[in-house]
């Protein structure tokens, strides 16, 4: 009798347990109904900044569609007629001393870009946001900044698509 009874309260466990206990999540963190949203346009991101590094539009511009094509369903076409729309400009592009050495000067510096963007959404302007982000990266002064422009833009770019991806298409 008592292992009857063992027996049916662990079936009942058995049973319970995984229908009480349910895990949601989404691979691509993208948070947009595809039944209203299918399509995405970009306009250019052209350099407004005080410094000028020629590759950095065309590289940032690349990551940036890279990003929403590769997490999201939606469909880029050439409108601003889409449903969704990212356009803006690169603002800054600053070099400054970071840690001081023994002997005065910069030992560290640190590249800042930064970007307006304005996300626009032609279903609901309500969630349509216009905001700057910013992102940087340290290089020990030592090196010239020509020798790690690439890399450090490269990483910078990496960082600012994830911001605007999250605050735009990713809803946080």
């Amino acid at each position: 009798m008592l292992r009857r009874a063992i027996a049916i309260f662990t079936l009942v466990l058995l049973v319970l347990v995984p229908s009480s206990c349910k895990i949601s999540y989404k691979l691509n963190g993208a948070a947009l109904d595809y039944t209203v949203y299918k399509t995405v346009s970009f306009s250019d991101f052209p350099i407004r900044a005080s410094l000028v590094y020629p590759p950095l539009q065309q590289l940032f511009e690349n990551k940036l569609k890279d990003m929403v094509t590769q997490n999201t369903r939606l469909h880029v076409i050439d409108s601003p007629n889409s449903d969704l729309r990212i356009e803006g400009e690169i603002t800054g592009y600053s070099l400054s001393p970071q840690a001081v050495s023994d002997n005065a000067y910069a030992s560290r510096t640190r590249l800042t870009i930064s970007v307006h963007v304005k996300y626009i959404d032609n279903k609901n302007a309500a969630l349509s946001t216009d905001q700057t982000f910013s992102a940087y990266r340290d290089f020990d002064s030592n090196q010239l900044l020509t020798d790690v422009q690439d890399q450090l833009c490269s990483e910078i770019c990496d960082d600012l698509k994830d911001l605007i991806f999250n605050a735009t298409l990713g809803n946080w």
